[in-house]
């Protein structure tokens, strides 16, 4: 394995989803609750869609999660309330060892990529708002094939795409799924775990452990 190009997930890795929870709070009660509602669910409809062929863009999964919290809570809001807290999504919050942690990489001469569920959309909002312009090659989302993670096929996808033997990939995700998805389809997978969690270990061992972004060229640089 010579490793060339590094590709990151987005929410939960580069970008704090539980943001959202300060748009539910002017909005609702028990924000937390309803925000892990949302994220949980979201993330389920995009496995489901791939096991039956019912494709749709990640942000209309995602409305339809928080429209399933709400109702969960017998919440009733305006349409217009829902679509302003949806719309944080495309405004969340960078976590600050991203920059850094880029810097390095591509400083050392990686190449960066985002691989991410989200649309082309959002991933546009993703870098605009993380400021990682300068760091990131491109965004690869699912939407180009109509395929999530962790299948398969998103990473085959993502090697492709950066022009890189899937062997001598490795993926960064704060997700068990993303890195488990990872490594099924050849990447090397890296898990993120900024806060000392303990790994889903069902189905194996993450390749590499790394607490902050940073602390991934160390890792590299010591194959």
């Amino acid at each position: 394995m010579v490793v060339r190009t590094v590709t990151f997930d987005s929410y939960s890795t580069l970008l704090d989803v539980d943001a959202v929870e300060a748009a539910l709070a002017d909005h609702v009660e028990r924000p937390r609750a309803i925000s892990r509602h949302w994220r949980s669910r979201s993330l389920m409809y995009t496995m489901v869609a791939n096991e039956i062929d019912a494709y749709d863009t990640f942000y209309a999964f995602n409305r339809a999660a928080l429209e399933h919290a709400l109702d969960a809570r017998g919440i009733e809001l305006p349409e217009t309330d829902r679509e302003e807290i949806l719309s944080t999504y495309h405004d969340l919050r960078v976590f600050d060892d991203v920059q850094s942690g880029l810097e390095r990489l591509t400083d050392a001469g990686y190449d960066v990529y985002v691989v991410s569920n989200g649309n082309p959309e959002m991933l546009a909002s993703l870098v605009d708002t993380a400021g990682i312009e300068a760091y990131v090659e491109e965004t690869i989302s699912a939407d180009e094939i109509g395929v999530y993670k962790p299948n398969a096929e998103i990473y085959r996808h993502a090697a492709a795409r950066t022009g890189t033997p899937i062997r001598d990939v490795v993926h960064v995700s704060a997700g068990f799924f993303d890195v488990l998805g990872a490594q099924h389809a050849g990447m090397t997978g890296a898990w993120l775990n900024r806060n000392g969690a303990p790994w889903d270990s069902f189905a194996g061992e993450p390749d590499l452990e790394i607490g902050a972004i940073p602390e991934l060229l160390d890792h590299l640089e010591a194959e």
